[in-house]
């Protein structure tokens, strides 16, 4: 059950979400892209595994590679994340992720009373995929990734809530980093406990499925 010390339900006017651990799973197949570029190039060390993406879901893109290869020089790593933002588009359009339970369900009650819209750190073109794959694109009025401008987190959720005019907003995601970043952009945060991260403090709410968002907005 959700844990929230007060009701939540029309104190916002919009929701904005983050993506991967909070709609979807997509490490699985994100593996199987970034293994695939491993084979293009003859200087990474050890095989890139679902854990190792889950490790670092949620970073912008261009930290990630720096976290995962610490022991390659600049202009290595660039060629493999170039690699890498290739083959994981390619492999997401056709295998996509795992969707949350309750996904769509839960957003058509939400959309009949709040606007939605996505910010993520992912690459440009994600989060075309997940709306390829999932076929919910028409839920979202918006949205803003990493790849779009290449922009902290907390300066996209500023840049959709002044694009959009958003009065009062809510963020949910699944990590620290995603609590941070709304502290910085001043948007009250509502957690995920079944994404990716941890977060101790600072939530209106805390929800342990996707679908407990009808019972508290």
């Amino acid at each position: 059950m959700a844990d929230t010390s007060a009701s939540l339900k029309n104190k916002y006017d919009s929701i904005i979400f983050d993506l991967d651990g909070t709609l979807w799973d997509s490490t699985a197949n994100v593996a199987v892209a970034w293994q695939t570029a491993k084979q293009k190039v003859d200087f990474i060390r050890d095989d890139i595994t679902q854990a190792d993406v889950r490790s670092i879901t949620g970073m912008a893109y261009d930290a990630i590679f720096v976290k995962l290869l610490p022991y390659l020089d600049d202009e290595k790593r660039n060629e493999f994340k170039a690699h890498c933002s290739v083959t994981e588009l390619e492999v997401l359009n056709e295998l996509g992720g795992e969707l949350y339970p309750n996904l769509e369900e839960t957003l058509q009650y939400l959309k009949e009373r709040y606007r939605l819209f996505i910010v993520s750190n992912c690459q440009n073109g994600y989060a075309e995929t997940f709306f390829n794959h999932s076929k919910l694109r028409d839920y979202f009025e918006g949205f803003q990734c990493y790849g779009t401008k290449g922009q902290p987190k907390a300066e996209n959720i500023v840049d959709v809530v002044n694009d959009f005019q958003l009065k009062a907003p809510v963020y949910v995601g699944d990590t620290q980093g995603d609590y941070e970043a709304t502290v910085k952009a001043g948007v009250p945060f509502i957690f995920c406990n079944y994404g990716f991260g941890k977060v101790e403090s600072g939530q209106v709410a805390t929800i342990s499925s996707f679908g407990e968002l009808m019972d508290i907005l």
